[in-house]
């Protein structure tokens, strides 16, 4: 991608997803995540009807009045985007990919995130961590963000999300919000997930293309799996072989859900061509009740 079409990309997201956080995300993201916990902010003279149980000795009997201790709530938070780049999100049947849609979602929350002040950080990851971006806050830092989604190319093969959660794991050691989105192609939610869905408000976006398949029936064809470039020859004509597919792909789905909402996470499933819109603000107002 030049320099020139790739800024053309990230203008036509910006002002797609910046319209859908401003409309409708901004509110429900903030009234979804509140910070976690008090922190100190002061000590002031003690007033009548304060709460004694506030009262700071060591300043009291220092100064030989009554002080008390003044806490805020702990409001800043951190959004942190873990994103599958790896060859299969780059599947698709017509002009809209799975990574078209993960970009989209990516730059909604993003933009929700700065209108709430918050922090934004990425890592993409394919085989391997690829990039990792630490959280800051503002438009520019935004922007970098959705640039670096759209033009990074995966130099791993395969898809390893408990080598990304592992990662995130040990880069952000407070809480966070967490979005990872990915087709999950032979990776399954293992201990890190498990982990980290006991440190983090995370919420797992599985998104898969329905032509994935549903093959059309054109006899032997070869095909060539997009993470391992593996070849191999089926039938498509055989309904067994059909019936499988479908049976294999749907088991595989629900596992993934299950062991999601075993960990504590929420979990999304999208087609690329689906409307992202109703299950991310159904999830954000399930989180906010």
């Amino acid at each position: 991608m030049d320099a020139l079409e790739l800024l053309k990309k990230v203008r036509r997201i910006e002002i797609k997803t910046r319209r859908l956080s401003d409309q409708l995300f901004s509110g429900e993201y903030s009234s979804s995540f509140k910070g976690r916990g008090m922190s100190f902010a002061e000590v002031r003279p003690y007033q009548s009807g304060d709460d004694v149980r506030a009262i700071d000795w060591n300043v009291t009997a220092r100064l030989r009045n009554p002080y008390i201790k003044v806490f805020e709530e702990e409001r800043e938070l951190t959004l942190f985007l873990v994103i599958d780049i790896s060859s299969s999100t780059r599947f698709g049947t017509s002009n809209r990919t799975k990574q078209d849609l993960q970009t989209e979602i990516a730059a909604t929350l993003a933009f929700s995130a700065m209108g709430n002040n918050d922090k934004i950080g990425l890592i993409l990851f394919a085989g391997e961590v690829e990039k990792v971006i630490p959280p800051k806050k503002g438009k520019k830092h935004v922007m970098r963000i959705i640039r670096t989604i759209l033009e990074w190319e995966p130099k791993s093969a395969g898809t390893d999300v408990e080598k990304a959660i592992e990662h995130l794991l040990k880069v952000q050691k407070r809480h966070s919000n967490v979005f990872l989105m990915s087709d999950f192609m032979n990776s399954p939610l293992d201990r890190n997930f498990r982990i980290a869905a006991k440190r983090y408000d995370l919420c797992a976006i599985n998104t898969f293309d329905r032509k994935e398949i549903l093959l059309p029936k054109i006899g032997l064809v070869p095909v060539s799996d997009s993470e391992t470039g593996e070849i191999q020859w089926v039938n498509t004509q055989s309904k067994s072989f059909r019936k499988r597919l479908e049976e294999r792909h749907l088991k595989g789905q629900e596992e993934l859900a299950q062991q999601a909402k075993r960990s504590g996470a929420g979990f999304i499933r999208l087609e690329k061509d689906q409307d992202f819109v109703p299950p991310l603000l159904n999830y954000l107002k399930t989180k906010g009740k």
